[in-house]
């Protein structure tokens, strides 16, 4: 949080009193002596410092006061930090104070281990109602520095209490709060929805903004409502430009979209399926007319035919090469836009959206489950190729974040190597080796069982289906007996409508991740799925998911106002979960399921967002 001159100042004003109906007095200010100030000549902080340092007793503590102020006006952060520590060891009578000035200025130096072990400190030793505050505050900021939203909401929760109660200047703590709680999604903010007045009137509110953001009637109603039910709320004073702001956006109003995908040439079938899917959720939605545009096309053509059509809206291209193409252009820098793929440069317009299927997304939500399960090594096998590689890196980037324990990895090259690294990667073929050294001393049979290492708890599997049908087998056979089972899990790879007709027993236990579109139980569109299957009863699995995601990508279009501005909000899609992040990309959370002898169940699995590793307490990392 960016804090004003001001609100420095109020963080541990020592001039004036903090005030209920009670007064609540507040350390004052020691005494400056202004004739000693040098008239027509401004210092900085580190020329007053020097000067403070230079003298004793009670001069020396005015200067360094003087020097604290100033850096606080400069926003000098290291400098304030050896003021305050020189205040400390003068022996100063505000301690907490400075200790709080000294966590502050780490945190905006981002030392945020040192920070926390400070706020640790102080813990009982908050007497003031503006030490409080500014200790819940700067801890809530340092969580939310780290996108951990659910651990930094209670400490603001509790820093806008005493700001109410004694009457703390808060608007910057107000404005930080609300800008966390639009990130929580409304099921976490039902969680939040208990404890003080102040605590429900905040929850409330963003509950109401999630809910009606769109229909600017409904949710000024809903704003009316809420006022009356929590007058004098900190936020019915701090947010009236920002509730301004959301009763103003309305949806993107749609009469003419163009869609630009590949029309002719090897690509033209995958076109064909996102082609199919966007049909589909217009025909049930009657929202437009459709231009189609052939994205394999010169830009003079594809520029040509928009002008002509002059859209609302634009959905594609699909390929990212196409997506570079127009991108360099600036063609599309006027229209509002979902591209189908991710972005490979910078985002610069609040109007460009980025819809892809993703692997890294179900990584992500793989290690939040992993996570939630307190696993603690896990062991991931994929195939020896580019995009293996990259899988690895971005699960291994991830993971360390989080734990010190390394994960392990293995690459297989092809089928017949598949075994190879199963068993080398659970050790048994070192167990082999001993027990065939045991054999040499003995003339008679000797009765054995290999054994498997015992650290690994987790196998995360990365592959197609027939791949992941040759892989499972192999560890359940190479796990030993003496061990407990491993939890397997793999990626939407792992799972074929086409390959599951034939028998399931081969992956029975594996759990994976999957678009809602592809699992019997999962989807929320069961006659649209039925209406699907007669119609293209050979279509491919890829086929399949990229009908989904056209048929998503117009679902969006709605919503995508909406959505940007709440990250926290969702919708359910085919393709999963769908929200917005900052960057405009459009994100998915995937349905959990799993294998078992004859059918896949969808489940519900937890997941938590780990903390890393520099905020966890020291007997909990690995």
């Amino acid at each position: 949080m960016r804090l004003t001159h001001y609100s420095l100042i109020l963080l541990f004003s020592l001039l004036s009193a903090c005030s209920t109906t009670e007064k609540t007095q507040i350390l004052k200010k020691p005494h400056i002596n202004q004739q000693k100030k040098i008239k027509n000549k401004v210092f900085t902080a580190a020329q007053l410092y020097k000067n403070a340092r230079a003298k004793r007793g009670a001069d020396k503590i005015q200067l360094l006061y003087l020097a604290r102020e100033k850096a606080l006006i400069e926003k000098n952060w290291p400098m304030l930090e050896s003021i305050c520590n020189t205040l400390i060891s003068s022996q100063s009578s505000d301690n907490v104070q400075n200790i709080l000035y000294i966590a502050l200025s780490q945190y905006h130096q981002n030392q945020y281990p040192h920070a926390l072990a400070l706020l640790s400190e102080l813990n009982d030793k908050l007497n003031s109602p503006v030490h409080y505050y500014w200790h819940q505050v700067i801890t809530g900021n340092i969580y939310a520095k780290q996108a951990l939203t659910f651990q930094a909401i209670p400490y603001y929760f509790r820093a806008s209490e005493i700001a109410q109660k004694h009457e703390i200047d808060a608007n910057e703590l107000n404005q930080k709060l609300w800008s966390e709680l639009t990130k929580l999604s409304s099921l976490t903010l039902e969680q939040f929805n208990t404890g003080s007045g102040i605590q429900q009137g905040w929850i409330n509110l963003a509950l109401y903004s999630q809910l009606y953001i769109g229909d600017p009637v409904s949710l000024h109603s809903a704003m009316n409502n809420w006022q009356k039910r929590y007058p004098r709320h900190p936020a019915s004073f701090a947010l009236p430009d920002k509730m301004k702001s959301l009763m103003a956006i309305e949806p993107y109003r749609l009469t003419k979209l163009a869609v630009l995908l590949p029309e002719t040439g090897k690509n033209a079938r995958i076109g064909e399926a996102v082609k199919n899917g966007i049909l589909a959720a217009s025909e049930i939605s009657n929202q437009a007319e459709i231009h189609y545009i052939n994205s394999i096309e010169s830009i003079d053509k594809i520029n040509e035919q928009i002008n002509i059509i002059q859209p609302d809206f634009i959905i594609g291209p699909l390929l990212k090469s196409n997506i570079d193409k127009v991108k360099q252009s600036e063609m599309l820098v006027n229209y509002p836009t979902i591209f189908l793929n991710s972005n490979s440069q910078k985002n610069n317009s609040l109007e460009h959206y980025y819809f892809a299927l993703s692997p890294e997304h179900e990584l992500t939500q793989a290690i939040n489950h992993f996570v939630a399960k307190d696993f603690k090594k896990p062991l991931l096998l994929v195939p020896k190729n580019k995009s293996g590689e990259r899988l690895v890196a971005s699960f291994t980037q991830q993971w360390q974040q989080y734990s010190k324990t390394q994960p392990e990895i293995g690459f297989y090259a092809d089928k017949k190597d598949m075994q190879k690294q199963v068993k080398k990667l659970l050790e048994v073929d070192e167990s082999q080796k001993r027990i065939n050294k045991v054999k040499l001393f003995f003339r008679e049979k000797v009765k054995s069982d290999t054994r498997s290492r015992r650290d690994i708890d987790v196998i995360y599997l990365i592959g197609d289906a027939v791949q992941t049908r040759l892989l499972k087998p192999y560890f359940d056979v190479n796990i030993s007996t003496f061990s407990a089972k491993i939890p397997m899990y793999a990626s939407s790879k792992s799972h074929s409508l086409q390959v599951d007709k034939t028998d399931k027993r081969d992956l029975a236990g594996l759990y994976f991740t999957e678009i809602p579109w592809m699992l019997p139980q999962g989807h929320t569109q069961p006659a649209l799925r039925a209406q699907f299957d007669k119609l293209w009863p050979q279509q491919g699995d890829l086929q399949q998911r990229l009908f989904a995601m056209g048929y998503d990508a117009v679902k969006l279009i709605p919503q995508l106002k909406q959505l940007s501005t709440l990250s926290g909000k969702s919708i359910q899609g085919l393709t999963g979960l769908l929200s917005i992040n900052e960057q405009r990309q459009i994100h998915r959370q995937l349905q959990w399921a799993r294998y078992y002898q004859k059918s896949i169940k969808v489940l519900s699995l937890k997941e938590v967002k780990p903390t890393p590793l520099f905020l966890q307490p020291p007997e909990t990392i690995d």
